[in-house]
């Protein structure tokens, strides 16, 4: 990923070790610490030991579907995976607990936290079929001194890259579009109740030119409709504000809708 920060190997790899070395304490444990703008989801990065699995993760943009990103979003403590299951209501999220299986994957424990500078920090514990069935009630015991290694570890990171970067930089992520203009257009009047005929006629396009723009939103999220890309899309405050009268004044709008609606 480009993101601003979090794109140091050298620093990511200092920052994998310190994990592997505390977590070492508790055996082996496989982990990923992810780091995201909330302001901005494409800006993330993912350090872990299961370096296969991260990567696969990051090129396709999952943090955009991943229900325990989701769940972390809405929380400010700890919880298990199982927990986040019962929230997914889009069959399309499933898509994670499906690769998560392809990686032996069975369960996980993530500990979250929400920075000053608007980015959500999580550390999972995630467990495969062959982890100690012990490795649950080690987590209860020292799910605080974990929470503080989470907060230990955020503070070095940050610490890192504030040497390399000035302190603006990092606090001042800039914004990069998601979407294309056309994209946000379409969106932002589909978020408000638009129909895509309407949204053809305010933006004086055709209505196949409207499906194709969606379809590509659709891609870009990795989701699987526009009603999922259009609610994710606001959620994660994606789709930019356009003002009433791009494109069309309001008495042309207007009269093309009583057109429309007389035809």
């Amino acid at each position: 990923m480009s993101t601003v920060f979090c794109n140091n190997t050298e620093i990511n790899v200092s920052i994998r070790n310190h994990l592997e070395k505390e977590l070492g304490e508790y055996h082996r444990i496989n982990f990923a610490y992810a780091v995201m703008n909330k302001k901005d989801p494409t800006d993330f990065a993912v350090i872990s030991n299961k370096t296969a699995l991260a990567s696969f993760y990051t090129q396709h943009n999952y943090q955009f579907i991943d229900p325990i990103l989701m769940t972390a979003l809405s929380r400010v403590t700890p919880f298990s995976w199982h927990e986040s299951r019962t929230t997914i209501k889009d069959a399309r999220e499933n898509i994670i607990f499906h690769m998560a299986k392809h990686y032996n994957i069975v369960d996980g424990y993530t500990f979250l936290l929400h920075d000053h500078c608007d980015h959500l920090a999580v550390l999972s514990i995630i467990m495969d079929k062959h982890h100690d069935h012990t490795m649950e009630n080690t987590i209860t015991d020292y799910k605080n001194d974990i929470q503080m290694l989470l907060l230990t570890t955020h503070d070095k990171l940050m610490g890192f890259y504030h040497k390399e970067n000035n302190l603006d930089s990092i606090n001042t992520l800039p914004s990069k579009k998601v979407f294309s203009n056309r994209e946000n257009e379409i969106l932002y009047w589909a978020s408000i109740g638009k129909s895509y005929q309407e949204i053809a006629i305010i933006l004086a396009i055709k209505l196949t030119t409207v499906k194709y723009h969606m379809g590509n939103a659709v891609k870009k999220l990795g989701v699987n409709n526009a009603k999922h890309a259009i609610r994710r899309g606001v959620e994660l405050k994606l789709i930019r504000p356009i003002s009433h009268s791009h494109n069309s004044s309001p008495p042309l709008y207007n009269s093309g809708l009583k057109r429309a609606s007389s035809e």
